[in-house]
């Protein structure tokens, strides 16, 4: 007997959706049959994985997005509930890296990092939040069934790894945030949970692979490989689907034991 997690019904709001991680978390959702509201700021990206996911046979609509502004995360969250309706499911994943020894960090290498891992997430996950809660107390349009927050952490939240220092820190912060927020949003009917990815292939650091260093690298994990973004699909799907209403406040290493 197979066993099937049905998303159809739900709307899903996907940070970073433009490339990597982002687009695939939005394909993953759409085959599973929520509706798919793309959001970043390279547009003509989110026009394009939206044809695609309409192509397959999925809803999506697209909206532009600057984490690291409040106006510009109210402005997207209200826009996707108009045009989608009332967001059920947030995918909480933008961010950003740098590479730098702590001792060569500047103000604004910092705030680069923090504002957009840290910051920005907090401020997304807090908007979608507040429309979830209003919902849930009968004090906004909708019917509510409970939430999903995956707020996308990173295996370097849990390990501290030279040169990142920040980065680190940014995702480390991310990680507690979680349990902040499944803390006082569980009672609410709202699930947050931490999803902490290992070293995945993706356009941003392929090159990396190509190199000496990046070989070394793979060389000292214990499967010598890389994940693919669709190594994170049924841990993604799990942590959304209604049937994951016990699981709040988890923080879910996926990192084919680089980390162990």
């Amino acid at each position: 007997m197979s066993y099937q997690i049905d998303l159809s019904g739900r709307v899903a709001f996907v940070t970073g959706a433009s490339s990597g991680l982002g687009a695939q978390f939005a394909r993953v959702l759409s085959r599973a049959g929520a509706g798919v509201v793309l959001a970043a700021r390279r547009i003509e990206r989110l026009k394009t994985l939206r044809a695609e996911l309409e192509a397959a046979g999925g809803d999506a609509h697209f909206v532009e997005l600057d984490v690291t502004d409040p106006a510009s995360i109210r402005a997207a969250v209200a826009h996707a509930e108009t045009e989608m309706g009332a967001i059920d499911i947030l995918v909480n994943n933008s961010g950003v890296g740098a590479t730098h020894k702590l001792v060569d960090v500047k103000p604004e290498d910092y705030d680069y990092v923090m504002n957009t891992n840290t910051r920005g997430a907090f401020f997304v996950a807090q908007e979608v939040a507040k429309r979830m809660i209003a919902r849930s107390k009968g004090e906004a349009p909708g019917t509510f069934t409970g939430g999903r927050i995956v707020n996308v952490a990173s295996m370097a939240g849990l390990h501290v790894s030279p040169q990142i220092g920040v980065y680190c820190m940014s995702k480390a912060a991310v990680v507690h945030m979680t349990r902040a927020m499944a803390l006082e949003w569980g009672r609410h009917g709202i699930n947050v949970n931490a999803l902490c990815p290992g070293y995945i292939d993706t356009e941003i650091n392929h090159h990396v692979w190509q190199t000496d260093a990046g070989q070394r690298l793979l060389q000292s994990f214990p499967r010598k490989r890389v994940g693919k973004p669709a190594d994170l699909d049924a841990l993604l799907v799990m942590l959304c689907a209604n049937e994951s209403h016990f699981i709040n406040g988890a923080v879910v290493a996926a990192h084919d034991g680089q980390a162990a």
